[in-house]
């Protein structure tokens, strides 16, 4: 496997100046560079600029994978949208990374597993999870608590700091993490989320509120009504001006504040979600174990009522005399003996093993191949 990194760049609420572009071409002269995006792929060296200084300066999402096994989601948006304040809770060392410029938050998620589940040539872009950007913007905080997650079971697997993870308590639980979007859902693939961690975590979490797309007119007209009648006023005068790009985020997101909470409290323990994703995976795989067996001796028992069947055919394939055939006959009496040993038949199949190979003893090849397999 080749080297390789992955770098995407894109430019959402405003396109790049010529100069910008200019400027990003400096950065390198092999990226494919528009008015709204930087991409660029190296099977070896690497890109001359810092990631965290582009967006800060140009772009407002930023996608990295490498075939080492690190995976990074940068995001850049208004402070208006959303502030330091509400998600700084969620952040976790170097995996979950929060900070704000002058006009921007910025936030950097990564994942990484050196165990390698890289697959070259695999499709990756910011188009999957490009959604979870809008959604933050209007409220939603459960990207941000899957970063958490991903976070928390790439600390676990760094450091066994048991007395920590019995003090540490989760960040605030949003509403719905039952029922992702499908751009969260890409997101919790992307940075690795463990599906047992997950789902206990879902336990705490209340039913996902309503988006505003789907709401119906009159329960609209319910939460607009109850906006303060000099933040109605100030909203219009924005929306006559100048058409701001995330003037209806905003919007979306008051409304959600006027209605149910987005999040609830944080009360347990990241040792009390470890813990009870662990029972739940050894669980899953308790019961996929019993199902595993069901299937065999369903499968064995089908096969050894058929046994008759099975002896002719494994004989016919025998008389052909051609090697490939003598290999199918051994791979029918393989299962065949199984399923007898299953059943209770197995001195049966023995007393018949035998005949064959009295029958066919001037058969050194068949012989042979029966005697690798252990059928004597």
């Amino acid at each position: 496997m080749s080297e390789y990194q992955y770098y995407e760049f894109q430019a959402l609420d405003r396109p790049l100046s010529g100069d910008q572009r200019e400027a990003l071409r400096s950065v390198s002269s092999r990226a494919r560079i528009t008015a709204t995006s930087f991409t660029n792929e190296y099977h070896w060296g690497d890109l001359r600029g810092n990631p965290r200084t582009l967006v800060e300066r140009y772009f407002d999402a930023h996608l990295y994978v490498a075939s080492w096994g690190t995976r990074r989601l940068m995001l850049r948006l208004p402070l208006q949208r959303l502030a330091l304040r509400s998600v700084h809770p969620y952040g976790l060392g170097h995996h979950v990374e929060t900070w704000a410029t002058r006009t921007h938050l910025l936030l950097d998620l990564t994942s990484e597993d050196e165990g390698g589940d890289w697959v070259e040539g695999a499709d990756v872009s910011l188009a999957s999870v490009i959604g979870v950007r809008e959604e933050l913007a209007t409220g939603d905080m459960r990207p941000l608590y899957l970063a958490w997650l991903s976070a928390l079971s790439a600390r676990e697997a760094e450091d066994d700091d048991e007395e920590g993870y019995q003090s540490s308590l989760e960040p605030p639980v949003p509403a719905g993490l039952g029922e992702l979007t499908a751009p969260q859902s890409a997101l919790a693939d992307f940075l690795r989320v463990d599906t047992d961690l997950l789902a206990v975590a879902a336990q705490s979490s209340t039913a996902a509120p309503e988006p505003a797309a789907r709401l119906i007119r009159k329960e609209l007209a319910r939460l607009v009504s109850a906006l303060p009648d000099e933040e109605k006023d100030a909203l219009l005068v924005r929306l006559a001006l100048d058409p701001e790009p995330h003037l209806r985020s905003e919007l979306v997101h008051r409304l959600r504040e006027t209605s149910a909470p987005a999040t609830a409290p944080g009360r347990r323990t990241a040792a009390r979600l470890l813990d009870a994703a662990h029972t739940r995976r050894a669980e899953r795989h308790g019961h996929a174990e019993r199902d595993r067996l069901r299937a065999r001796a369903t499968r064995l028992t089908a096969l050894a009522a058929e046994s008759d069947v099975i002896w002719n055919q494994a004989e016919a394939h025998i008389a052909s005399k051609r090697t490939s055939a003598y290999d199918a006959a051994v791979a029918l009496l393989r299962d065949l003996r199984e399923a007898c040993a299953h059943t209770g038949h197995g001195v049966d199949f023995q007393q018949r093993l035998g005949l064959l190979r009295d029958t066919y003893r001037s058969r050194p090849g068949l012989i042979h191949r029966l005697d690798s397999h252990g059928l004597r």
